[in-house]
């Protein structure tokens, strides 16, 4: 599936080569249009070619993200190969009060997504996330 134009998702965890699903930090990715941004430190615009989804990293963590996107309840699951050939699996599930603006602005080595009250400020140096009102 077509990843969100417009969501805030919190991982609830990821899962590698099978293994349990585990959540060891706190990790948000919002999508406003084309426009990502992933709180662990990179950003940019996805595409879709009707299967893969690709998270084009563009600023930030240098690098390409690779998955299949679908629908478990209200849950979105990814899961793709690594470049290393190991899998993952990760469950995202919606933040609460992601309804109203959303945009992306980018200025320099620094991209900020904002989804409703959600927003994931990625530079050179990271990634954060801040709720507002």
């Amino acid at each position: 599936m077509r990843p969100p134009e417009h969501g805030a998702w919190l991982r609830r965890g990821i899962s590698r080569d099978g293994g349990p699903l585990v959540e060891r930090e706190h990790v948000v990715w919002l999508q406003a249009g084309e426009y990502y941004a992933d709180s662990r430190g990179f950003a940019g615009v996805t595409s879709y070619d009707g299967g893969l989804v690709t998270f084009h990293h563009q600023v930030g963590e240098p690098g390409l993200d690779q998955g299949m996107l679908r629908r478990d309840g209200g849950n979105l699951v990814e899961t793709g190969t690594n470049p290393d050939g190991s899998t993952f699996r990760e469950v995202w599930t919606p933040l609460p009060d992601s309804a109203g603006p959303a945009g992306s602005w980018r200025a320099g080595d620094c991209q900020v997504v904002r989804v409703g009250a959600h927003i994931v400020h990625v530079d050179g140096a990271g990634g954060g996330y801040l709720r507002g009102r």
